[in-house]
């Protein structure tokens, strides 16, 4: 999504974008097309079977499994493709991809610009991207090359337009909501897309009418393919607060500025929420979201949901019981994220890019 979100911003500059997605199942590549993004197509590993296996000649990362093929083939797939029409960049988004690939890849591109979260291989490139608070130049020194360009932090973070477009009204709104104290209190749910884990049904059972004011009104949002839509929606029914269930929201931005508090997974919607200055409690729904919560953790003071969820709940509730409570909170969440950053790194690929 936040490949699709800069190649979005590029195609405003004038650039030709297209993507190479594996077909894993589960995979977006009809969404990506429905923007009008052409998409080469690589096999689901399964259905390359008796194809010769490769030496193995690139390291094996922590993620390795997650690229449906050794990298050797990855790398000579991607290369068929990119000899007839190479390209001024080459963006990589993988955490099964490291130095070894993008160099193979080299000679399809002028530049490589890396997008990472984990800061642990190294990398080939001319750009690196890690928009993770906490991080800094220094954090990906011994991963790089000395002429690489890092870019740092979430003022990088490649968000879709429509957050630094409801950016002054979501804010705006928090300081009008500590002045009135007079409107309900709106609790927005959102663990992604899909929420394999039924986290969302998770949570509204966990909830208590001691936990929330009479008044609050809870909203849960659901992507289209979410599995446990109808236990999520069967469990809203039974609360003691009205609830409802959004499926295949298009309006996000609006949806989070209208939202008091927020319940969310950890990773890049994070940034999402911090543009539009949602206090939110985070869940780790996955390995790489540890650095987040933790780095938000120490800036804001808020834990992260433990596996005690009913104590993490209470916990949550009780520190920002108040407006004015949300509202600083907003104000210190509000600083780390200006909804700029992918305009940021179009302009720099830009101006940095050769025309071919």
């Amino acid at each position: 999504m936040r490949c699709l979100t800069l190649a979005s911003a590029l195609r405003e500059r004038g650039a030709q974008c297209r993507f190479i997605c594996r077909q894993h199942p589960g995979h977006l590549i009809s969404q990506i097309e429905a923007q009008g993004f052409p998409v080469i197509r690589l096999p689901f590993f399964a259905e390359t079977h008796g194809q010769p296996e490769k030496p193995a000649i690139f390291p094996r990362t922590a993620h390795h499994a997650w690229l449906g093929n050794s990298p050797e083939l990855d790398a000579e797939e991607c290369a068929h493709h990119l000899a007839a029409s190479p390209v001024d960049w080459l963006i990589v988004d993988h955490y099964a991809l490291e130095a070894a690939w993008e160099t193979a890849l080299q000679p399809y591109s002028r530049q490589i610009m890396v997008i990472d979260d984990l800061a642990d291989r190294a990398h080939q490139c001319a750009v690196l991207l890690d928009q993770n608070l906490g991080r800094t130049t220094t954090t990906y020194q011994a991963l790089l090359p000395a002429t690489c360009r890092t870019l740092t932090g979430p003022q990088y973070a490649l968000l879709r337009p429509e957050f630094a477009a409801w950016r002054a009204a979501s804010l705006a709104r928090r300081e009008q909501a500590c002045i009135s104290h007079d409107h309900p209190l709106q609790l927005l749910i959102n663990l992604g897309g899909v929420d394999q884990a039924n986290d969302s049904e998770r949570i509204l059972a966990t909830l208590t009418p001691e936990m929330l004011p009479s008044n609050t009104h809870i909203t849960v949002i659901l992507g289209p393919s979410a599995p446990h839509r109808n236990a999520v929606e069967q469990r809203s029914q039974g609360l003691h607060w009205p609830c409802t269930v959004i499926v295949a929201a298009n309006n996000m931005g609006e949806l989070l500025s209208r939202a008091d508090l927020a319940i969310g997974a950890a990773g890049s919607s994070t940034w999402e929420r911090c543009c539009l200055g949602l206090p939110t409690l985070l869940l780790i729904l996955a390995d790489n979201q540890r650095g987040i919560a933790a780095a938000l953790a120490t800036h804001t003071g808020l834990a992260s949901a433990g596996e005690d969820l009913a104590t993490s709940l209470r916990h949550f509730f009780q520190q920002l019981c108040s407006a004015e409570e949300r509202l600083t909170h907003s104000r210190r969440i509000a600083e780390l994220v200006d909804g700029q950053g992918c305009r940021r790194v179009a302009d720099l690929l830009i101006a940095t890019g050769e025309p071919a």
